[in-house]
Order: structure tokens, then sequence, then C-alpha cells
């Protein structure tokens, strides 16, 4: 996990994001390109994060295939659980 904070002459955020998370915003990063630049320069292509980073329309057997693998994950955790 990473956390990154940034200070500017507007409020301090700090954010907290996984590895993966951290390794896709700095592949992102061009040169000395500052983290909140990169997330401004990146969504401003789209207007929304989520679409940067692997969104896509699922068939309707994707749905269901992946709905139905969610489900049994979860009545095998509370069978583990009791």
């Amino acid at each position: 996990m990473y956390v990154c904070m940034h200070t500017q002459t507007m409020a301090t955020k700090t954010l907290s994001v996984t590895d993966e998370a951290f390794t896709a915003l700095l592949r992102e990063k061009k040169g000395e390109e500052s983290f909140t630049e990169t997330i401004l320069r990146i969504t401003a292509r789209s207007g929304m994060l989520a679409d940067c980073f692997g969104g896509w329309r699922m068939t309707d057997e994707e749905v269901t295939s992946t709905q139905g693998e969610v489900d049994e994950g979860w009545r095998a955790m509370s069978r583990r659980l009791g």
C-alpha cells in the first residue's frame, strides 16, 4: 500500500492505494510530472478516473458466469465461518 501526500497552495489530501493502483499510475507518469498532474491529465481525456482503468462491457454469459462464481465464493466463505 502506498500513501501519497501532496501539498500545494490548495488543501492537502492523503490517498491510500494498492500496489497495483500505484504501479498503474506510475506507468502513466511522464517525465517529472507530479501525481496530481498525471491524474488531471488522464481524467481530462475521459472525465472519470474509472474509465481509465480497465472497464469493459460484459456479455450476458459473462455476467451469469461471474455472478455464479461470486455466489459460490460467498457460500464457501459462509460455510468456513460456520
